[in-house]
């Protein structure tokens, strides 16, 4: 492992790249033992020059996962004393499993693999930035329909009316292929109308409501989604604010701000006894109808409706607390460099450098 480390470095050198500029999309094996939880969380005590977006998307998350699971930590300055919770576990979304399926309020897109003969299954999951109010994403189900390698970009009238009316008159109609481009320089078309999963030229926003409707992808990310999705994949796009799943037994269950255009009229709470329903009764085959499989902690549950809560907890009676889940992972340094100026375009890092 050293020695491959090592030849690691060398090529990241020789290339101009850096460490911190490595890709490092997030796939996982998915589980087999009922559970429906991928990944871990981590804790890292960030240099003197680190910021929460280096670590983010250092570790392939977005803006608002690392600030979320860090409400007390500044972004720019975090301290080296500060230890930094790194949210890299994650709840699948509800079955089927299948194709991509994107978690708006979440923030978050699952690619699950398709099956290989003998292979263990897998999944990709990767940060995204989603829709500015007034422009949402549909929901629904969908497919991929294309893939666009360095697309140009036909500005919608509707952007441009939207510039014309913050002052800029002239904004143009259509940007060419480039890594100035906000397509990106790549694009997977779904079968929503003007809707595509894609890069970005502003890849520190991703994570964040930045876009209008489409889903924005960091650089290196695209890449790794474009090579893998065939065209005709499945699309599921939900919005779950409250997302539930099982881990050893038990239940465990994350919160994210709510997208109040798909959800308005339904309090955080409902929406969280909705998300609960499925898992707190099973059918049984005697006479006595439905029985409560799971013994709910509510107040935990209540807690979690008032705020973001990207580390899933555990909500089931005499469950552990969070700061006891917290308190028992080892502390990593984050010794690696702060991403460059040429990491904020539509090029995956190294790419960038000239």
């Amino acid at each position: 492992m050293k020695i491959l480390t090592a030849f690691i470095m060398v090529v990241l050198a020789f290339t101009g790249l850096t460490a911190s500029q490595f890709s490092k999309a997030s796939t996982y094996e998915l589980p087999t033992d009922g559970s429906s939880v991928v990944g871990a969380v981590q804790i890292v005590a960030p240099g003197k020059e680190s910021t929460l977006v280096d670590i983010a998307r250092h570790f392939d998350l977005g803006y608002h996962e690392i600030t979320w699971a860090n409400p007390d930590v500044d972004v720019w300055y975090p301290g080296v004393h500060v230890n930094v919770v790194v949210p890299t576990e994650f709840i699948l979304p509800p079955k089927p499993w299948k194709g991509v399926v994107v978690n708006i309020s979440a923030r978050r897109l699952f690619y699950f693999l398709p099956a290989k003969k003998g292979k263990p299954k897998k999944v990709i999951t990767l940060p995204i930035s989603i829709a500015r109010e007034g422009w949402s994403t549909p929901l629904g189900k969908t497919r991929i329909t294309g893939k666009h390698r360095d697309p140009g970009w036909f500005v919608p009238e509707s952007i441009r009316r939207e510039h014309a009316a913050n002052g800029d008159t002239n904004f143009p109609k259509y940007v060419p292929p480039g890594p100035n481009n906000p397509m990106g320089m790549l694009a997977v078309q779904t079968g929503f109308d003007g809707i595509f999963i894609h890069g970005t030229n502003r890849p520190w926003g991703v994570g964040m409501r930045t876009s209008h409707g489409c889903l924005h992808l960091y650089p290196e990310d695209a890449s790794t989604f474009f090579a893998a999705i065939p065209v005709d994949t499945s699309v599921r796009m939900i919005d779950q604010p409250l997302v539930v799943g099982k881990q050893a037994g038990r239940l465990v269950m994350t919160s994210y701000e709510p997208v109040t255009e798909y959800g308005a009229k339904i309090d955080m709470f409902s929406r969280a006894v909705m998300a609960l329903n499925p898992y707190l009764y099973e059918s049984n085959v005697d006479l006595y109808g439905e029985n409560l499989i799971y013994d709910v902690d509510w107040a935990k549950v209540r807690q979690l409706t008032a705020g973001p809560q990207v580390v899933p907890v555990d909500i089931t009676i005499g469950g552990a607390v969070l700061e006891d889940k917290l308190a028992k992972i080892d502390v990593d340094l984050y010794n690696w460099p702060p991403y460059d100026v040429g990491a904020n375009d539509a090029r995956p890092p190294g790419e960038a450098i000239d």
